[in-house]
């Protein structure tokens, strides 16, 4: 593995290295160029220089190339589900979905080739005119996460480059396998020399010298809360645009009259989708108390049938590293400390051979969870979910908007009045009614509070990496200077 800088693959100016470990065996996977703060001001410059010939091409052509980037990924694809499976422990059909959404997203925004416009406004009079238009930003910074690093680096090149940008990708140093293999493609598809560089190596290093330098327009990052704000403090310095997807904390409210068996069947996806590692997990059950015995009852049946362990024979896969292992740990011991009941899971499955050694841990359901505890109010970020019943609507609401996030959030009804109040109510950026997710390409993906701000997907996710500059025109021969007494 290499960076790509300037149009040339390379190593590490230091020659350092990082390595990752296969999360299922703990054994080393590959060792990948720790890039130094040289290198990193190396690709920054490249994006800079190639900037004014990449919006010159036009949008087109542009376009053409996202498209044969995506026909290349299409027609290679079981490398990439092959790369999700080993670096991120995603079961197959996880890495085949993810796969599908890289081509998908790419597609999609290589199909507003022609869409971006802007406007003429009328001034003072006939004669005068505004002409509002949209140019890129310029050097984009796009830091992707661990848990979708596939889809997120498609999420994040496609609009970039096809508005114009260049881009400086920096993938999380727990997944940069998968985004190297996409950059490669966006190369043969001939993307041209300093437009897309890539580098790996620790956010500790070199993360601040990124998001701080001055050639940086516009950062664009999916991660933690605590790195967002890291991030903020940074790009400060030079005004920076960003675009922040952070933590999540997604309440799952199942109503009185919901379809108890479609609503479990929902939640198994909700909550073990990625072994729960995802920021649209559902972490908090509400549950009409009229039907909260039955559905507790249906949905830890389904539980205890998923299998956990080797990606490619079970239902959910490893967590990430030994760190996130640990955190999932500590959840449960602080959760049954605050009062709450464990009925299932809690604890490392025991597993044969060399999947000893891997990130494993069983899908968890704990009930008699206080509102305030850290299991309802802190992201957990792994196969743990804690359930609570809910007298009446405005309690299930008002318990559901209780987060500091406010990403994706659940809803199981057959009432329209129920559906509609809750949709009024919500304080998060996606409802999702009686189905799952994940966010689809065409719907633009935010949220409230300390989940970040501007968004991604749709029109309205393009629109973040382009700015909209103003042309004031006369041409009616005339200079009227109202401001001063004396005509001049």
């Amino acid at each position: 593995m290499k960076n790509y800088i300037d149009g040339k693959w390379v190593e590490s100016s230091t020659g350092s290295t990082l390595t990752k470990l296969n999360p299922s065996n703990g054994k080393v996977l590959y060792k990948f160029p720790a890039a130094s703060k040289e290198d990193a001001s190396r690709a920054i410059d490249s994006a800079e220089d190639a900037l004014e010939n990449w919006k010159g091409i036009g949008s087109r052509e542009r376009s053409a190339i996202l498209l044969k980037a995506a026909d290349l990924i299409s027609s290679e694809r079981k490398e990439l589900e092959d790369i999700l499976i080993s670096e991120n422990g995603k079961i197959p059909v996880q890495a085949s979905e993810e796969v599908d959404g890289v081509i998908d997203q790419i597609r999609y925004y290589a199909g507003f080739e022609r869409k971006i416009t802007g406007d003429v406004v009328e001034g003072e009079g006939r004669l005068r005119k505004i002409f509002q238009y949209k140019e890129p930003y310029g050097v984009v910074l796009a830091l992707t996460p661990w848990n979708f690093p596939a889809a997120m680096v498609a999420r994040k090149l496609a609009p970039a480059l096809l508005t114009g940008n260049t881009v400086v990708l920096k993938p999380s140093s727990d997944t940069p396998g998968s985004a190297e293999w996409i950059v490669r493609k966006f190369v043969r598809a001939g993307v041209p020399r300093g437009v897309l560089n890539f580098i790996t190596g620790k956010g500790s290093e070199i993360g601040d010298f990124l998001t701080s330098h001055s050639k940086v327009a516009l950062i664009t990052m999916t991660g933690s809360t605590s790195t967002g704000q890291r991030i903020m403090e940074k790009a400060s310095a030079n005004m920076a645009k960003l675009v922040l997807e952070l933590g999540g904390k997604a309440p799952f409210m199942v109503w009185k009259d919901a379809d108890l068996k479609s609503a479990a069947r929902a939640l198994i996806w909700a909550k073990f989708w990625n072994a729960g590692q995802s920021c649209i997990a559902s972490e908090r059950l509400y549950i009409h108390e009229d039907v909260y015995e039955k559905f507790m009852k249906i949905f830890l049946e389904a539980v205890r049938k998923m299998k956990v362990g080797d990606p490619m024979k079970s239902d959910i896969g490893p967590l990430i590293n030994a760190d996130a292992l640990s955190t999932v740990e500590k959840f449960v011991k602080t959760g049954m400390n605050s009062g709450a009941k464990l009925v299932y899971g809690g604890k490392r499955p025991k597993l044969t051979g060399d999947l000893r050694n891997g990130f494993f841990f069983e899908p968890t359901v704990m009930e008699n969870v206080k509102q305030k505890s850290l299991l309802f109010q802190d992201e957990i970020f792994g196969p743990i979910i804690g359930a609570k019943p809910v007298s009446d609507f405005n309690e299930m609401i008002r318990e559901a908007n209780d987060s500091k996030y406010g990403l994706a959030s659940y809803l199981y009804t057959r009432d329209y009045e129920t559906f509609l109040k809750a949709a009024d109510g919500i304080r998060f950026g996606e409802l999702y009614v009686n189905m799952t997710g994940p966010e689809a390409s065409q719907g633009y993906h935010t949220g409230f509070r300390m989940t970040g701000q501007a968004g991604e997907g749709s029109r309205y996710g393009i629109e973040e990496y382009v700015k909209l500059r103003n042309v004031y025109v006369d041409y009616s021969g005339e200079v009227k200077l109202k401001s001063f007494r004396t005509s001049l």
